[in-house]
């Protein structure tokens, strides 16, 4: 393959439509092969923004923004890196002989849940937790008496698991309605799932380059209101609960087609395998491969798009802890303790320009010589991160001793409203 240089008119370029942490480190590998790399977000200074080529902030969600800016852009390949985002566009742009990654089709059946659990279940005929689809509080009620207590209830589209909440009995219904009803995605219409009393949930990253598909070893992870705060790999299976894990990540990623690394969430109790959900990008959990393998997630998606040979090397158990903010602020401030730069560990920032409760702002990664005495790592120096709060969005400020208040907040307003 050829690698042009970027910035010229025959440039190789990708366009992430997402630009977050995940696609911050998707941008880094491009970098390394010197792709040009456009970064696209709803806000500005995005963590992909920092390191692109070039920036853009547009209402991903509007169909006619985004395709305006494909078509001036003229990327080779689109990457779409979150779920909010326009579908109409991307087939549009797929009709038009643009790129999209894996395909605009495989991008419509996963960011919605409906889509993909009808696909898996029924026209694949993979094994699935039961299920029910409601759109008002009533045919809630209904379908959590059908399935039965306890029960995940969840949107049909949100992201990092926000709005997902598990009903014990009756008597939550109302809060797990309130909760997902306040997620960002689409609330219109919620699944309702059987709750599968497995023994743990892994994270299968499945790689297609269109000539061969490999896998990367599981990835366990540990949850809290949906959303990942541990992961660590290898995750510990049985050869029976491994090779049907691969059986169903392949039968899922061949359904959906295209090129790409897919983070396949499936549930496990013994030897049998549950499938979960799909994610036609790389998955939040997956960035314990940062220090595990030899080639991580974030670079097997490139070569998977380029078309490049997956062949990777598993170096080291390792695990992976997640940092939330406890505050709001727009002058967040990550703080950590030197223990946390040993020889066996990293932090990544991923440059948030705001921080508000329980955003993901930072990430901790450990190797250790089994993956439980790394997560037991990741774990203990995880504690050694924490956020300041600086300017905060209420205007909370503590008062500079060389100026009085008066100053101090007139700063502030000017910072935050630009007068």
């Amino acid at each position: 393959m050829h690698f042009p240089a970027p910035l010229k008119s025959n440039s190789l370029k990708i366009m992430l439509l997402g630009s977050g942490e995940l696609g911050k480190e998707v941008a880094i590998e491009a970098q390394r092969l010197g792709v040009e790399v456009i970064a696209v977000d709803r806000y500005p200074n995005a963590p992909a923004h920092q390191v692109a080529h070039e920036a853009h902030v547009v209402d991903m969600q509007n169909r006619e923004a985004v395709l305006d800016l494909i078509r001036r852009v003229k990327p080779d390949y689109i990457l779409p890196e979150i779920e909010a985002i326009s579908i109409e566009a991307l087939f549009d742009a797929e009709k038009e002989g643009f790129t999209v990654i894996p395909n605009a089709d495989a991008v419509n059946k996963t960011m919605n849940r409906k889509n993909i659990r009808k696909f898996a279940a029924e026209d694949l005929g993979i094994k699935t937790s039961a299920y029910r689809f409601v759109s008002s509080f009533e045919a809630l009620e209904t379908a959590a008496e059908t399935i039965g207590y306890p029960c995940v209830i969840k949107p049909v589209m949100s992201s990092s698991g926000h709005g997902q909440s598990v009903a014990r009995s009756r008597e939550d219904l109302e809060k797990s309605w309130a909760v997902a009803k306040e997620a960002r995605g689409d609330a219109s219409e919620l699944i309702v799932e059987e709750f599968v009393d497995f023994d743990y949930e892994i994270t299968l990253l499945t790689a297609r380059n269109g000539k061969e598909t490999v896998f990367c070893e599981p990835i366990g992870h540990e949850q809290k209101d949906g959303d990942y705060i541990f992961s660590w790999q290898p995750a510990f299976m049985t050869p029976a609960a491994k090779e049907r894990a691969e059986e169903i990540a392949k039968k899922v990623t061949d359904g959906l087609g295209g090129r790409g690394i897919f983070g396949v969430e499936l549930f496990v109790k013994g030897d049998e395998v549950y499938f979960s959900e799909v994610s036609p990008r790389p998955h939040d959990t997956g960035m314990v491969t940062l220090i595990t393998q030899s080639q991580s997630e974030f670079a097997l998606h490139l070569r998977a798009v380029l078309g490049l040979p997956l062949e990777f090397a598993f170096f080291t158990p390792g695990a992976s802890a997640a940092y939330k903010a406890k505050r709001e602020s727009v002058t967040p401030v990550i703080h950590t303790e030197d223990t946390v730069f040993a020889a066996d560990s990293y932090l990544r920032v991923f440059g948030k320009p705001e921080s508000h409760e329980g955003r993901r702002m930072a990430v901790v990664l450990t190797m250790a010589a089994s993956e439980s005495e790394a997560l037991k790592k990741a774990k203990e120096r995880i504690g050694y991160v924490d956020d300041f709060a600086g300017v905060t969005k209420m205007v909370e400020t503590e008062r500079i001793e060389s100026e009085d208040e008066t100053c101090v907040i007139k700063k502030v307003f000017k910072f935050i409203f630009g007068k």
